[in-house]
């Protein structure tokens, strides 16, 4: 079965890759990692090495036995771009993603700059699925700027940004090319505050521009008393070929072959040290 989600903009998790590295002020306060490192030591336990980065070549035929057509976010507990993790399983990754077409996939990355070297080389022939979105964090100018501007110089089909936590005002973005935009707040503890006229400022931006807007959460310490709503509604936009026409893909597909196909390629990998 697939790992449902309690995240707002997504139904299921999928993490063929386990564990991260801090890279940004993004990063500071991460969930993954707070989650892993409760289970460090816990023998049998998914995280029993932490939030150490590992290979799961097992978890890679998962969405191919999901009949239900789903959202998913790929590595939700990782980065799919990660300098150790090999050109050639993120290229496995993402054969499975074009096989299972009647998914939608959401992948996330704060290294946007391999995510543009693969997408225009070995991992050209995933670029164009209208169901496979590709998508770059962006928290603040300096890290988050750059990082749109890698995003938008791919030809792909669809380019998304997860706006989370937002550290400050980004200013006037360049949203050309762009299908759809996350706000979210951080939250948990040590969370850092969301001023309302930096989320207003992307909300406004997005309206203009025809681009579909999420907004996620205020965060804080504790998130649920301060809710999801934005100027006293909610936004749970998507783009149009989202969540309201996924289920609409067949799931015919998914048969025999379609593993066969996919298991006579490696599945043991190494990291790249």
């Amino acid at each position: 079965m697939s790992l449902q989600s309690a995240i707002e903009w997504t139904d299921a998790t999928w993490n063929p890759v386990r564990g991260c590295t801090k890279i940004s002020p993004g990063c500071k306060h991460c969930y993954a990692q707070t989650f892993a490192e409760r289970f460090r030591g816990v023998k049998g336990h998914p995280y029993e090495q932490g939030f150490d980065i590992r290979l799961v070549p097992e978890k890679l035929l998962e969405p191919l036995r999901w009949k239900t057509p789903k959202m998913v976010f790929v590595n939700s507990m990782s980065d799919l771009f990660h300098d150790k993790i090999p050109d050639d399983y993120i290229q496995e990754v993402a054969e499975v993603m074009v096989q299972a077409q009647w998914h939608t996939f959401q992948v996330l990355t704060k290294r946007s700059q391999r995510l543009k070297s693969l997408l225009t080389t070995k991992l050209r022939f995933a670029a164009r699925h209208t169901h496979i979105w590709w998508g770059v964090s962006a928290e603040n100018r300096k890290r988050g700027i750059p990082r749109i501007q890698h995003l938008r110089s791919t030809e792909i089909a669809v380019r998304f940004l997860s706006v989370e936590p937002l550290l400050e005002d980004l200013g006037v973005l360049d949203l050309e090319g762009i299908s759809w935009v996350i706000v979210g707040g951080e939250s948990g503890a040590g969370a850092r505050p969301m001023k309302k006229e930096w989320a207003i400022s992307i909300r406004d931006q997005c309206q203009a521009q025809g681009i579909s807007f999420f907004f996620k959460q205020w965060g804080g310490v504790r998130k649920s008393l301060n809710g999801r709503e934005l100027d006293g509604r909610t936004y749970d936009e998507f783009p149009t070929f989202g969540r309201e026409t996924s289920g609409l893909r067949s799931t015919r597909l998914v048969n025999i072959d379609i593993e066969k196909k996919i298991l006579v390629r490696p599945t043991r990998f190494e990291l790249v040290t």
